[in-house]
């Protein structure tokens, strides 16, 4: 690669990772040495961290590096939120995404630049043959791949993860994004399909647990209601279904009373129906609210990250 380096910004939402960023950004640092043509420089934003002193730890550490750029959250505002902020202040031709808890190992970040420099994609996801999570974790995974297939219309061959670098052209399509409640993968999918994928190592945690709690997963597989109809589309098929259904029924019902006026009506059958009618009514309420909200919460400017301080910015 001639001419001037080409740099990447490493984005990385940060949440009570005191003891594990100075490592990331150390061994980071250490792997683009090795590599020719490229430069970095780290966009750490620490997104409400109750636990330790992230935010001292980012200081310090900006403090040693000048390539490491500081972001103090007013608030935890949840990962997504966190990395869009990142990518409002990510300068670099490339910027690749990680954790802060080094099971994205920066021993694997040239695989994903030599797979950029392959196939001149604008996204290229780091693929984990093994993952190493709980079996909550895997299996939140695993829904949120086929939720994403689904609704977002993804292709098969495309496996997501957290590890992902992306070109510039798609960052800047990405930060126009102003909603409260952001899904970085389903951006992604929004705005391209050229999109590739490379095997990386999938490393324990070294310290700590995730930060992530059932409901905090919950609230994250909710936010694909923001990029897609299909659910609102899936309730019209399945009322349209039920009432065919319900209109066979009674023509039946009705036939066999005719036929055999002995025929007494079934009270048990009855309240099943329209137990199961009701739950279908209250299924569909559900899902329209969750749109209700979003839009409500939109309409009042809830915002999708607050500042509080800035280091070496």
């Amino acid at each position: 690669m001639k001419g001037r380096l080409m740099l990447v910004s490493v984005v990385i939402p940060c949440y009570n990772s005191q003891r594990s960023i100075g490592e990331v950004v150390s061994l980071t640092i250490s792997e683009f040495d090795r590599l020719d043509g490229y430069e970095c420089e780290f966009v750490l934003v620490n997104d409400g961290s109750p636990a330790d002193d992230t935010y001292g730890e980012i200081c310090r550490l900006a403090q040693e590096y000048p390539n490491v750029h500081g972001i103090n959250l007013m608030r935890n505002f949840g990962q997504h939120n966190a990395i869009m902020c990142g990518l409002n202040y990510a300068k670099g031709d490339l910027v690749l995404g990680m954790d802060d808890d080094l099971q994205n190992h920066p021993t694997q970040i040239p695989k994903l630049l030599a797979k950029m420099e392959e196939g001149d994609y604008d996204l290229v996801y780091g693929v984990f043959e093994e993952q190493k999570n709980s079996k909550v974790k895997t299996f939140t995974s695993w829904l949120n791949k086929v939720t994403a297939r689904k609704m977002l219309g993804r292709s098969k061959d495309v496996v997501t993860s957290s590890f992902w670098l992306i070109n510039r052209k798609l960052r800047d399509q990405v930060v126009r994004f102003r909603n409260y409640n952001p899904m970085i993968e389903a951006l992604f999918s929004r705005m391209t399909d050229n999109v590739g994928c490379v095997v990386v190592e999938h490393h324990a945690r070294e310290y700590g647990s995730s930060g992530y709690t059932l409901g905090k997963l919950v609230k994250l597989w909710l936010a694909y209601f923001n990029y897609t109809v299909l659910p609102l589309r899936a309730i019209s098929g399945i009322g349209v279904v039920t009432a065919i259904v319900g209109f066979v029924f009674g023509i039946v019902t009705v036939i066999r009373k005719l036929i055999d006026p002995s025929i007494l009506a079934g009270w048990a059958s009855i309240t099943s129906i329209l137990l199961f009618f009701f739950g279908l009514v209250l299924l569909a309420l559900g899902i329209i609210g969750e749109y209700v909200g979003d839009i409500v919460l939109s309409v009042n400017s809830t915002p999708q990250y607050i500042v509080r301080d800035t280091v070496n910015l």
